[in-house]
Parts: C-alpha cells; sequence; structure tokens
C-alpha cells in the first residue's frame, strides 16, 4: 500500500475509534447517544469529512494529501482513547505538550489530565480467547454474554459448554440473582469427558480471563476549547521546529490543515457538548419501592397477604439461592405463635 494511502487509513481508522470508541451497552439517555454518535460518523462525518479534504488537496500537489493526514494523525493520536473519550491520553515529554499550570499569583498549580472531564464509568470488556495453563486450553465463549448496564457490580458466571480439538470451551456471563459458578460442576463434566483437570488449573485459567483490560469512559466539559488550544500549541510548535521557506504556497497548505483539523474538531465537539448537557441534566425519581422484613408487618390481614402472593415461594428460593445462610424467612403473626417459611 502507497504511504498516502497508509497515512490516510491510519487516521481514519484513530478517527474512527474517537468516535465509535469501546463498545457499551446498556439503557439510558447517555449509552443511547454513543450509540447515535457511532451512526453519525458512518453516516454523517466520514462522509462530509471526506468531501472537505479533497476540496482542500485540491490545489498542490498529492504529496500534501500524504502530509495532511500524516499530521492530523500526530495531533489527534493524543487526544483518542478506546473509550472515545477525549482528553490527555498520549502525551510523552517528547511531544512537548504544555499546559497552564500557573495564575497570576501562583508560580505553579497542581495539574492532573483528566480536571477538564466528568467521570463515567469503568469497565472491563470482555473478548473470546483461548488461554494454555500447565498444557491444558480452555477457550472462554462470551458471544451470548448479556452485557452489564450502568455501573452494575456482577460477578462473571462459568458453565461447561464442550470439548472440540482439544479444547475446553466454557461459556461466559454475568451472574444473576447471586449465582455463582459451580466448579465441581465443570470439573466433574469433564472427568465424564476423560478429561483430567484439578480445580487449581481451572481457577488459574479464570484468573487469566478475568485480566482483561479495563475501559474508563469520559465525558470532556468543553471539547471544543479544549482541542481548539491544543491544536494551536502543536500548529506553533510543528511550524517554528521545522519550517525553513515561507512561501505563499507553504501558508496556504498551513491554513488548509488547520482548517480541516478544526472541521474534524467541530464534529467531534457537536457530540461531547450533548453529553455534557444530558450528564448535567437533572435526575427525577421515577419509581421508588421499600424493603420491609416480616417481623416488621404486625397486620395478621396482611401478613396472610403477603404470603399467599403467588411469587412469594420464588422469593424464598432466592433467598436460599443467595446462599445467605437463611433457610427460612418468618414473622409473627400473633403472640406467642410464629409462622415459618420452609
Amino acid at each position: 500500500m502507497p504511504q498516502a494511502n497508509r497515512n490516510e487509513q491510519q487516521f481514519l481508522d484513530a478517527l474512527k475509534d474517537i468516535f465509535v470508541g469501546a463498545k457499551v451497552e446498556g439503557d439510558s439517555g447517555y449509552i443511547n447517544l454513543m450509540k447515535i454518535k457511532s451512526r453519525y460518523f458512518t453516516e454523517g462525518v466520514f462522509p462530509c469529512l471526506m468531501q472537505d479534504i479533497d476540496a482542500a488537496c485540491e490545489p498542490f500537489e498529492p504529496s500534501f494529501r500524504e502530509e495532511l493526514f500524516d499530521k492530523l494523525y500526530d495531533f489527534f493520536k493524543r487526544y483518542f482513547s478506546e473509550s472515545g473519550s477525549i482528553y490527555f491520553r498520549h502525551t510523552p515529554l517528547h511531544n512537548n505538550v504544555y499546559e497552564k499550570v500557573y495564575t497570576d499569583d501562583r508560580d505553579v498549580m497542581l495539574f492532573w489530565k483528566t480536571h477538564m472531564l466528568y467521570y463515567v464509568k469503568t469497565d472491563r470488556l470482555f473478548n473470546s480467547m483461548e488461554i494454555d495453563v500447565d498444557g491444558t486450553t480452555f477457550f472462554f465463549d462470551v458471544s451470548e454474554m448479556e452485557l452489564k448496564r450502568a455501573n452494575e457490580k456482577r460477578e462473571l458466571l462459568y458453565a461447561f459448554k464442550g470439548y472440540q480439538d482439544g479444547k475446553i470451551i466454557l461459556t461466559v456471563g454475568y451472574s444473576e440473582k447471586g449465582r455463582k459458578t459451580k466448579s465441581d460442576d465443570i470439573l466433574r463434566a469433564l472427568k465424564d469427558k476423560g478429561i483430567k483437570v484439578d480445580e487449581e488449573t481451572l481457577e488459574r485459567a479464570f484468573r487469566v480471563f478475568e485480566k482483561q483490560s479495563e475501559v474508563d469512559y469520559f465525558i470532556n466539559k468543553n471539547a471544543k476549547a479544549f482541542l481548539k488550544e491544543q491544536f494551536d500549541l502543536w500548529l506553533y510548535q510543528y511550524v517554528f521546529a521545522g519550517e525553513s521557506a515561507w512561501t505563499e504556497t507553504r501558508l496556504q497548505q498551513l491554513q488548509a490543515i488547520k482548517g480541516i483539523a478544526y472541521k474534524i474538531i467541530e464534529f467531534i465537539a457537536q457530540f461531547e457538548d450533548e453529553l455534557v448537557r444530558v450528564w448535567n441534566k437533572p435526575k427525577f425519581v421515577l419509581n421508588s419501592h421499600y424493603v420491609i422484613t416480616l417481623d416488621k408487618i404486625t397486620n395478621p390481614e396482611l401478613l396472610k397477604r403477603i404470603l399467599a402472593h403467588k411469587g412469594m415461594q420464588a422469593q424464598v428460593q432466592e433467598w436460599r439461592d443467595l446462599g445467605s445462610g437463611a433457610q427460612y424467612a418468618f414473622a409473627k403473626v400473633s403472640e406467642p405463635r410464629q409462622m415459618h417459611l420452609y
């Protein structure tokens, strides 16, 4: 592939990352906007941007198109993150990224690179993967894994699926109602297949699989101002670090680079601003529930209605499944008798 095409593809792939980011699921205004943002890149941003780039490169030599994509990537890669968040993602010292760390009355102020962000969540994004532990090959299948909503804290649940091509295939999902992985059932299924695996090897495989990278989700409070300020600094450094010939054509090329960069920033800022509005929107209580233990209910008629409810047996079973140690729930109906649920 020619260098110009490589630079172009490299930049467009990175631009897609900042719009699409890592896959995020759930049901909320923020997550719905992230999904819309992905479609907006494919159907809106990409076609318009390519038209603008073609028009900007037309007056110049073909080599300028290569430089344009190379310099756009050089700048924006510092702020691309796998979640689509915009901040100081990759800023090694040799890039000479400067930030205002002083005020009129102080020489030095504490600075941290996420100070302009709203923190949304940290999550692990799991992929199907093959793992070898002590000569035993495991394949963890997440193809049917339902992702969490919001910031739920749920453990992973593993189950034996089969044995194929010398690989132990395990399905992965999130635990529901406090259920835990039954390692004994997995080991028993493997033994029935004539496969010798001990519990320690199985647990090590679980731990290796769970060491997949975490992704932080942020929203930039003012993406447009942040990126434009950083681009102006970058352009100043680029121009005065290497330019030797100031011609009218060269000035027009630099203006073209700046113009395209600003258009990209506008595209990015439109959605970041919308995410900020959603994040800062006042939250309204849509519903509320109370949890009251049975021993607090003193009305015998109300208690009988609760115990006769069609979902009561399922509730008792859920208490048992949670493994909390409670074998039954009880409530005082009238002194001194007690009603027990076994």
